[in-house]
């Protein structure tokens, strides 16, 4: 997921035509490691984002402003002192490194025409902006790097600016087949890691890629592969070099389950199954700013929700070694039958005792078969057998109260389990805010203070289209399932959940109409896909009118019974048009 050396090169691509001849009406320092440029070229106006932040280094074109401090930085400053006004003349990539330069046109303090550099580094952590003057002298850098911080380059004022060696890696835009060849032939480790070790800009999925299109196990070691493996690896890397040679990009974020997973300029066949989708994009910046905003989006649910993950889980362990403890203590009372039958007998058969033995062996008229009973030699017939109905009477009642109390703990860990099920499908901080009011509701979370204000709700069940046209409809958590099933749905509606598991209700409005078969799939697949068994290939789902759903007395909300329905077989997925 890092901008590798394609990317770049796309990037390059799309600055080229963008930028190459514009003037710089704007120079902003928004973040210490960080610029906005603005750019008007052609009647347009653009603006570039460059990022030299260690954890997410990016250069991409954007359409939002940031705010910059009152004061602007000193480096913010010696740029606007020499390249504000000034017109870019030229962009450039040496090889597939991941380095982009911009050579800028300007007029010094005596009018004459100078030209400086700007060389914008996207490496990982050693990321950095250097403004360079024509002749290749450091004037300033964003990121100051002296020798005590690294043995290898220095980057600092008053030295030369040289590219840093990347290991004697080869350029890929000028290796041959015979260099190609003796690279792998000599390279011990996975075929996929010996390309992007070997080869300047590759980055691992690359070189997963180029395995795939191959058909080579990219495990396999490069070592050892074969001649007609060795050139068929070649082949289509060669492919795939000419396309970036020619300018032919494809940039595509690969998502899996709405998620975004991977990002590359060029198509990603690896991906495959029905759980992947890949979108393509017109432009790399479009493709990096959605990339990054969705994953920032993700990231920033999965922490705010953190916490009441943490409770839920906390909760369900806790009624996860209840319930171990339940069920233990109710088969330890199956014996309690089998001590009512003792009781009886004795008072059947006791007259034949003397005193003083330790079993009785007589017919048990229950089953026609002798049975053996063992006794307390110290009491009588009648006290044994009171000892025998004691022991059950208090088995019974251990079994009733331990009956109710199973009862209780299985439908507790049910509902927090649906609460969980409900956390996975969130996306958004909104969605958060009536699982967190059901958890208060139920006592998992300290209830607000007198005189805090309600949150107010904005989350809404998720709205799809089925290809046949029928308005579907799934909850994102408790309330929003017990909603849809009992006010948004009417009696000939269909209502649909994964069976067994935890996951949303999905209703389907029938208009009165029949549902065709298609849609009847569609909606299946949706209430296999938003439940526990999402990740599953197969989910059994049932299926029936409204009309035959009941609520469950005194339970959760969202919990029903049903006792005729249908079931299906679905695939999880989403097959329908989502509706926002």
């Amino acid at each position: 997921m890092a901008l590798d050396g394609i990317v770049m090169a796309n990037l390059t691509a799309e600055m080229k035509d963008r930028l190459e001849g514009g003037k710089i009406s704007k120079i902003a320092q928004p973040e210490k490691d960080e610029l906005l440029f603005t750019v008007k070229n052609q009647k347009n106006t653009w603006k570039l984002l460059i990022s030299a932040s260690a954890s997410l280094p990016l250069v991409y074109f954007t359409e939002n402003n940031k705010q910059s401090p009152l004061t602007a930085p000193n480096f913010c400053m010696l740029l606007r002192k020499h390249i504000g006004n000034g017109r870019i003349m030229k962009i450039s990539q040496p090889g597939l490194e991941r380095i982009l330069c911009m050579e800028i046109e300007h007029l010094d303090e005596l009018g004459d025409r100078r030209t400086k550099k700007l060389m914008i580094e996207i490496m990982g952590k050693h990321s950095n902006i250097i403004f360079c003057n024509e002749e290749d002298m450091i004037l300033d850098s964003i990121k100051h790097i002296s020798a005590q911080v690294s043995s290898v380059r220095e980057v600092l004022p008053g030295r030369k600016y040289f590219i840093p060696q990347t290991m004697d890696k080869k350029d890929p835009l000028t290796i041959t087949e015979e260099e190609f060849i003796a690279v792998l032939k000599h390279a011990a480790a996975p075929v996929q890691k010996s390309l992007y070790l070997n080869l300047t800009g590759i980055s691992p999925i690359i070189g997963h890629e180029l395995c795939h299109l191959a058909s080579i196990d990219g495990d396999h070691s490069a070592n050892e592969l074969t001649e007609t493996e060795l050139l068929h690896l070649y082949r289509m890397f060669t492919f795939m070099i000419e396309d970036i040679k020619k300018g032919s990009f494809k940039p595509n974020i690969i998502y899996k389950n709405e998620e975004p997973v991977e990002f590359a300029a060029v198509p990603l066949t690896c991906y495959e199954g029905s759980d992947y989708e890949a979108k393509t994009f017109e432009s790399i910046s479009t493709l990096l700013e959605t990339y990054y905003a969705t994953k920032n989006a993700v990231t920033r649910i999965r922490q705010k929700s953190v916490d009441l993950r943490k409770i839920v889980q906390t909760a369900l362990e806790r009624n996860y070694k209840k319930y171990d403890l339940q069920e233990k203590q109710l088969k330890d009372t199956e014996k309690k039958d089998k001590y009512k039958i003792y009781g009886e007998l004795l008072n059947t058969y006791g007259y034949e005792l003397t005193g003083g033995e330790k079993q009785l062996t007589c017919l048990n008229y229950y089953t026609n078969e002798d049975i053996t009973i063992p006794l307390d030699d110290q009491l009588s017939a009648r006290e044994n057998s009171q000892k025998y109905f004691d022991k059950y009477n208090k088995m019974k009642r251990t079994f009733e109260a331990v009956t109710g109390q199973i009862n209780e703990t299985r439908q507790e860990i049910e509902h927090l389990e649906s609460i969980s099920a409900a956390l996975d499908i969130a996306l958004l901080e909104e969605d958060l805010v009536q699982i967190k009011e059901e958890l208060m509701e139920y006592g998992y979370v300290k209830h607000r203070k007198s005189g805090d204000k309600k949150p107010k709700v904005t989350s809404k069940p998720f709205h799809y289209i089925s290809s046949d046209g029928f308005h579907m409809y799934v909850g994102k958590n408790n309330y929003q399932n017990e909603e849809l099933t009992f006010k948004v749905a009417s009696g000939n509606d269909w209502w649909f959940h994964a069976k067994g598991i935890p996951g949303s209700h999905v209703i389907v409005k029938s208009e009165g109409k029949e549902l065709p078969d298609r849609t009847f799939e569609e909606a299946g697949a949706l209430a296999a896909y938003y439940s526990k068994g999402k990740d599953n290939d197969k989910v059994e789902v049932d299926y029936i009118q409204k009309k035959q759903i009941k609520k469950v007395a005194g339970a959760a909300p969202g919990f029903v019974i049903y006792h005729t329905n249908y079931s299906m077989v679905a695939e999880p997925g989403i097959r329908s048009e989502e509706l926002k």
